[in-house]
């Protein structure tokens, strides 16, 4: 890639995501079909997921695992960063050929986004970041917003001739990742105190956007289901970790959230 996607080219971004599997082969098989990722690596129980060789999620065996509680800490969903609004297109033409279940499709000014659920309850997000010329700002923040998007307008982007999605392609990442968690507000005082992410939008109290850099946001941190969360029961099934890319750091660190989400800190 000659130039890094603006939430790549920032002090820190998302490196990958780590999920806990009750099947890990079969999980990893939906991302292949449903996502586009490619395997990149596997080990004793573990299957490594990515795009263009880069590792972007980390499937890890655990069989006796209960099912992720949506109501606990852990994770909403991952987004999925294609590189252009026509690789978004050229997904959606795909998933609505071969009617893959959706659970939405947002306009959020900033970027288009669609959202499924793996078989195993994980959110997932698979989004097109507009031009950062092109994001508006209002009382002096980034405008962000919930619309429906259009899908047809967004369908426009193909022409006769354009190649057929293959799967992510090169210069695919994780975008960003949105966490459950028992409070927004104590969520946003960690990011901002422990890790030094900058708040971009808070929305009363539930749910808060960070970033670092001016990124629309790397981190997202929610209670709409989650109000009063405890601690993250390591028994279950869905997140195991998030992993960031610093460019600041000198060596790899290990932290928890409030509610045991655990973040990982590697050098870029």
């Amino acid at each position: 890639m000659t130039k890094l996607p603006f939430a790549a080219d920032a002090p820190v971004s998302v490196a990958a995501v780590g999920i806990k599997a009750r099947d890990v082969n079969a999980l990893a098989d939906y991302y292949k079909d449903a996502v586009g990722l490619a395997e990149v690596s596997r080990r004793p129980g573990v299957i490594v997921l990515g795009a263009g060789g880069l590792p972007l999620l980390e499937i890890e065996e655990f069989r006796a695992a209960r099912p992720d509680d949506p109501r606990a800490a852990g994770l909403y969903h991952t987004a999925f960063l294609l590189p252009s609004r026509l690789h978004l297109a050229k997904w959606t033409r795909q998933a609505i050929d071969r009617r893959i279940e959706v659970t939405g499709a947002s306009d959020h000014f900033v970027s288009e986004a669609i959202y499924l659920t793996d078989p195993e309850g994980n959110g997932i997000e698979i989004y097109a970041d507009r031009p950062r010329d092109a994001w508006s700002y209002e009382g002096g923040g980034l405008k962000i917003g919930t619309v429906r998007l259009d899908v047809d307008n967004l369908l426009g982007e193909l022409r006769p001739g354009d190649s057929a999605w293959v799967g992510a392609p090169e210069g695919s990442m994780v975008g960003h990742v949105h966490l459950r968690v028992g409070n927004a507000g104590e969520a946003e005082r960690w990011w901002n105190d422990e890790l030094g992410f900058d708040t971009i939008m808070s929305l009363g109290g539930s749910a808060v956007f960070l970033s670092t850099g001016g990124y629309h946001h790397h981190v997202g941190a929610n209670s709409w289901q989650s109000a009063g969360a405890k601690d993250r029961d390591p028994d279950r099934s869905g997140l195991s970790f998030v992993e960031f890319r610093s460019k600041t750091a000198a060596k790899e660190s290990v932290h928890e959230d409030p509610w045991g989400n655990v973040v990982r800190i590697v050098p870029a």
